[in-house]
């Protein structure tokens, strides 16, 4: 028998990928033409969380985003991505793992924060978008992702690489401003969930 932790939902779909778009557009909207403030409110500032109890920044983080084209590439990668693995999982099951693979990578990136001495502002959702990319190359192994709308690359080709770009980028210090600890925290994150709750081990799955 299942134990809690890998206990299914029942199966459902309400397009919940589409629904998280919509409030990320809406939060950037607001942020933008009425209200700009509401950007520091949600975003993950580790002075405001130790000293200001602000909490929700965990959550609320992923909601945020800097500009236009950062909000336009982490809600092209959702919907990509994000509508694939949801009709493949079911909506719970997305919604879980969506907002459990965001927060533990808030988290993880408040204390490498802390840790640094770095008062970083964090904002948007590419560690949650970087985890659900990872899910569905495991759910679409065979799946081929055109990189600039021109490269083919098979999905498991496309995360790994992800994975070493981004870790090549935070040990050189490259693309400044661009959280590339909390991306990496989303593919280990991903990673953990496959095989503690889904008990799928992605390296079979990618290399059979």
């Amino acid at each position: 028998m299942n134990s809690i932790i890998n206990r299914k939902f029942r199966y459902t779909y309400s397009n919940s990928a589409t629904m998280l778009i919509v409030a990320n557009c809406i939060v950037f909207l607001v942020a933008y033409l009425l209200y700009p403030a509401i950007t520091y409110y949600f975003a993950l500032i580790p002075s405001a969380i130790i000293y200001g109890h602000s909490y929700w920044q965990f959550v609320t983080y992923m909601f945020t985003h800097s500009g236009f084209w950062h909000l336009f590439s982490n809600m092209l990668g959702l919907f990509i991505f994000g509508t694939a693995v949801e009709r493949a999982v079911g909506t719970r099951e997305f919604l879980l793992f969506y907002f459990l693979t965001g927060i533990l990578s808030g988290i993880a990136s408040f204390f490498f924060y802390i840790f640094t001495g770095t008062n970083a502002i964090l904002l948007g959702a590419s560690g949650a978008l970087y985890a659900v990319m990872l899910l569905f190359s495991v759910i679409y192994p065979r799946a081929v992702v055109y990189l600039f709308g021109v490269f083919p690359v098979r999905a498991p080709i496309l995360v790994l690489g992800y994975f070493f770009i981004e870790l090549f980028s935070q040990m050189n210090s490259y693309g400044g401003g661009i959280a590339h600890m909390t991306h990496l925290f989303g593919l280990v994150f991903a990673l953990l969930y496959c095989v503690i709750r889904l008990r799928i081990k992605p390296w079979r799955v990618w290399f059979s």
